[in-house]
């Protein structure tokens, strides 16, 4: 008797398991075709709504990142509440200060979403494929980002955008990172934040187990609940480094310790 509530009790897990698995799937599916609707909602109704409310250029860019960073976190509680993820943001209140250079490292698709949802304006730096995507080229028009299409000018145009006292968001790889491999940072994000940065400010992103990742599609999901983490390091003065050397010598020792220190917080 004992051996078969035992056994109808493994029975019982193993469905809720397999149910709670495509539940997690499908709301994965979903969180995907909102994503794709409130970009277009943005495109072609907010931001242009907001556009015609009287103020400057200046001010218009801080309203459509505003709107951006509203939609980014309704789209963030989505999928907690739907069970897709859970997450912990540390130090978030820290984040978006004038001329503060924010640099994460890449695991998900998803590391920017939760960025931009908690910082109400910020710029960032995007790829290019985003300027032709039909959902996401409207917004990041009407919030200025800067497009990471490999031009000469594109750190310039960063470095202006913080010494105007713009927040940036910068990842130093360039592309998610693959599973299990460590992070490796371009020497880029390091000349940008030389240039211009009054503060680097770090975000280390743990997502367990990976999913998202470069390598993966999105409806390979993993069998439990993804946890989403991310947490704010102690801020990092470029001044330190500008005074210790030429720009390219600093750029590279800059680059250096940020490679190293995302290396030990980052180890399990």
């Amino acid at each position: 008797m004992q051996d078969t509530s035992m056994d109808l009790a493994a029975n019982d897990l193993m469905r809720s398991g397999a149910s709670n698995y495509l539940w997690r799937l499908l709301a994965t599916g979903a969180s995907f075709v909102l994503f794709g609707l409130g970009g277009l909602l943005l495109r072609l109704v907010v931001l242009p709504m907001l556009g015609l409310l009287p103020g400057d250029a200046v001010t218009r860019r801080r309203r459509a990142r505003a709107a951006i960073s509203r939609a980014f976190y309704l789209h963030v509680r989505f999928m907690y509440r739907s069970g897709v993820l859970e997450y912990e943001f540390v130090g978030a209140e820290r984040l978006g200060q004038p001329g503060q250079m924010i640099i994460a490292n890449h695991p998900s698709l998803i590391d920017v979403v939760f960025l931009i949802a908690h910082i109400r304006d910020t710029n960032c730096i995007v790829k290019q494929s985003l300027w032709r995507n039909p959902c996401t080229r409207g917004p990041v028009r009407r919030a200025q980002y800067i497009s990471n299409n490999g031009s000469p000018d594109m750190l310039e145009q960063a470095a202006d955008a913080l010494r105007e006292g713009q927040t940036l968001i910068v990842f130093p790889e360039g592309t998610r990172t693959l599973p299990d491999q460590a992070p490796v940072f371009h020497r880029g994000a390091a000349a940008i934040a030389l240039r211009g940065a009054r503060v680097i400010t770090p975000v280390f992103i743990h997502v367990k187990p990976t999913t998202l990742t470069k390598a993966e599609p999105w409806y390979r999901i993993p069998q439990r609940r993804v946890r989403v983490t991310l947490r704010v390091g102690q801020d990092i003065s470029p001044q330190c480094f500008n005074a210790q050397a030429a720009a390219p010598i600093a750029s590279r020792r800059l680059n250096a310790y940020l490679h190293q220190l995302f290396l030990k917080e980052l180890s399990p």
